[in-house]
């Protein structure tokens, strides 16, 4: 693409008239600015669609501007516009349907045939370079463009199953805490309108149902905290299954390496904390094609490692979320550590923590 837009200058030093070079170099400098618009148009993600519309007149603007602008320019020396008509056909993908490269291509040769005509250049080779250089231009464009737009959709969607993962544990939680407190609200609420009402007439069993309604209030207190309590003890077996499943549902080659023996329960519960947030980090942060997960003992420490590729940022110290750095600041409490680094794409988060009582 860049070539041929370097070769239609090349008319410009072939061309003797200092004015004709003038027109031609605005001729060409224009569409090359709406050219390389396009190009940043058709590599973000979701521009505005009247962005996309305006970019189009313009692009057809400049097109039939280069005309009367480039087409004099070298006349029989060199095919200038025919130069410059190939980068035309070859521009449309990244602004238009593929299927009308073809009826652009065809307008596109015959106003270079129509130029080879009327200033000189061969006829047979103007036609060679706008249609069949810029049909495989647009070709690779075209290529280029629908991959590239295949990897976006492929990014967002790992965005959008993180996030699915987060509010199922989310809407799993509220259930469950709905499940618990709605049994002992419903009595709760019972026994202090009976004690309402038992109040003025019998004040001794009022009194009881008042007593009953603060037991039962401090019960729910406590199996909450129970339930929170052991959403935070998250076992971790379960938790290297869920997350190789994501992973690897989602296209990145997984491989789990479990600890030979079993953890302590409060080395397991902080390294799960860590899994959960890195494994989430593998699907938003990085380009990941692959991901090992490792769970070591060694004498009083347990350590974890997670290493992913598809990295393409350099990393700075806990970079990725304030998740990280939330968990940096709870291992430290319980005595471990939390470590990031970042080498040739490669991502590597470790983290260990005490196992001796």
């Amino acid at each position: 693409m860049a070539g041929t837009l370097v070769l239609p200058a090349v008319g410009l030093a072939r061309e003797p008239d200092a004015w004709r070079v003038a027109s031609g170099a605005v001729g060409i400098a224009a569409f090359a600015l709406v050219l390389a618009v396009a190009l940043y148009a058709a590599v973000t993600p979701g521009p505005a669609g009247g962005l996309r519309r305006r970019l189009r007149y313009a692009y057809a603007g400049v097109t039939v501007l280069s005309v009367p602008l480039v087409a004099p320019v070298a006349g029989d020396a060199w095919p200038t516009w025919a130069w410059l008509g190939a980068a035309v056909v070859g521009g449309v993908p990244l602004l238009a349907p593929f299927r009308l490269v073809v009826p652009v291509a065809l307008v596109a040769v015959a106003v270079s045939v129509a130029v080879a005509g009327a200033t000189g250049p061969s006829v047979g080779r103007s036609l060679l370079v706008t249609g069949v250089l810029g049909l495989g231009i647009a070709a690779v464009n075209g290529f280029q463009v629908w991959f590239w737009r295949l990897l976006v959709q492929a990014e967002q969607g790992r965005a959008a199953q993180a996030r699915l993962v987060a509010a199922q544990e989310r809407l799993r939680f509220a259930a469950d805490v709905h499940d618990l407190l709605g049994h002992h609200l419903t009595v709760i609420a019972l026994k202090a309108e009976l004690a309402a009402r038992l109040a003025p007439d019998d004040p001794e069993r009022a009194g009881r149902e008042a007593a009953e309604a603060q037991r039962l209030a401090a019960t729910a207190l406590t199996e909450l905290r129970r339930t929170v309590h052991g959403y935070r003890r998250v076992d971790l077996a379960e938790q290297l299954t869920a997350v190789g499943e994501v992973l690897r549902s989602s296209g990145v080659r997984c491989t789990v390496v479990p600890p030979a023996g079993e953890l302590p329960p409060e080395a397991a519960t902080q390294l799960a904390a860590v899994l959960r947030e890195a494994g989430t980090n593998v699907l938003r942060h990085s380009r990941a094609g692959w991901c090992r997960i490792e769970i070591s003992q060694e004498e009083d420490v347990a350590r974890m490692t997670v290493t992913n590729d598809g990295v393409t940022v350099p990393a700075a110290p806990d970079r990725h979320s304030h998740g990280l750095r939330g968990l940096a600041d709870r291992l430290a409490v319980a005595g471990g550590q939390l470590h990031t680094r970042c080498a040739d794409g490669v991502f590597t988060v470790e983290a260990t923590v005490p196992t001796a009582a």
